[in-house]
């Protein structure tokens, strides 16, 4: 018996007539094993959020619609599925969390009703039990009073508290498989660590499969276990994480993993003992500026007013 949660067979979807090139996934075949993270990078455009989409059938259509290849999941390929049978799928059998919760979560609704609704969809469980397994999960991703957040509004809630309310959401039913298209594209350096840290947890301790959707390196070395990358609609290079971050095989490969930041800088100077010395490329000492202004009605004469009082500073 198969490993595979998710088997993307060939896929390829259209562009419309209008657009820059006729397909937005072109001929892409993956799998997406139980127990991992499977990271799929590439820039804007490259194709990985159609694809990702394309699997829950929340493409735009007609438009941009899928002409080619299966998505097998439990034996079925989703493709092939009536309306009815994929909304029994999405948010049970397979979640997605998307970029940007603010859009993704109603604002007239609370977030403990909406996390509710999908439980209520999917099971028969009784009101006071889902509002139980509502607390529980907001628990899991570590949000403060989950009593207090079960009676919040989005908009009541911090950008990392309403992404783990999204996370929670995805976990409701304990999916085979979540879909995480950029999670963290919009949080702070700090907050994206955090989820981060929270996902590869919970991955672990659910036993659940993810496909992390990314154009970020520095995130697939984070928690990727292996690495799909995607060009152009095309999967250019995949294998597990560390072959890939370490021995890209592709010249865009080893682009995406130059552009990542490096906390060493790229210019040194050795001192006499051939040691690393920090190299100053800005210094700024003891600066002063001060700017002239208008005396009020009851003020005689012209103020000055002192906007930088003796700064010193170096930029490395």
């Amino acid at each position: 018996m198969s490993d595979a949660v998710l088997r993307i067979e060939d896929l390829t979807v259209s562009l419309p007539s209008w657009a820059d090139r006729p397909y937005a996934v072109n001929g892409v075949s993956l799998e997406v094993m139980r127990k991992e993270i499977l990271c799929v990078v590439g820039e804007s455009g490259s194709g990985k959020s159609v694809m990702a989409k394309a699997v829950l059938r929340l493409l735009p259509e007609p438009h941009v619609r899928v002409t080619g290849g299966r998505v097998i999941h439990n034996g079925q390929d989703l493709l092939a599925l009536s309306a009815d049978e994929m909304r029994s799928i999405r948010g049970g059998r397979i979640a997605m969390i998307f970029q940007e919760p603010m859009v993704a979560l109603n604002p007239l609704m609370t977030v403990g009703r909406q996390t509710d609704e999908i439980i209520e969809v999917h099971t028969k469980l009784r009101p006071a039990e889902r509002r139980t397994r509502v607390i529980e999960v907001f628990g899991d991703v570590r949000l403060p009073d989950p009593e207090r957040i079960l009676s919040s509004y989005p908009h009541e809630l911090s950008g990392g508290q309403r992404q783990r309310v999204m996370i929670a959401m995805a976990l409701a039913l304990e999916p085979a498989l979540i879909i995480a298209d950029e999670p963290t594209t919009a949080l702070d350096v700090t907050t994206q660590a955090q989820i981060l840290k929270l996902l590869k947890e919970l991955q672990a301790k659910h036993g659940t499969a993810i496909m992390f959707i990314t154009h970020d390196f520095g995130v697939v070395a984070e928690i990727a276990d292996r690495v799909a990358v995607m060009r152009h609609g095309v999967l250019v290079e995949h294998g597990p994480a560390e072959d890939v971050l370490t021995r890209p095989q592709h010249d865009y490969t080893r682009a995406l993993i130059a552009a990542v930041p490096s906390l060493v800088p790229r210019h040194v100077v050795r001192d006499e003992r051939s040691q690393p010395a920090k190299r100053v490329l800005l210094s700024v000492s003891d600066v002063e500026k001060s700017f002239g202004g208008r005396g009020g009605s009851f003020t005689l004469g012209r103020q000055r007013v002192r906007a930088v009082a003796g700064v010193s500073l170096e930029v490395l």
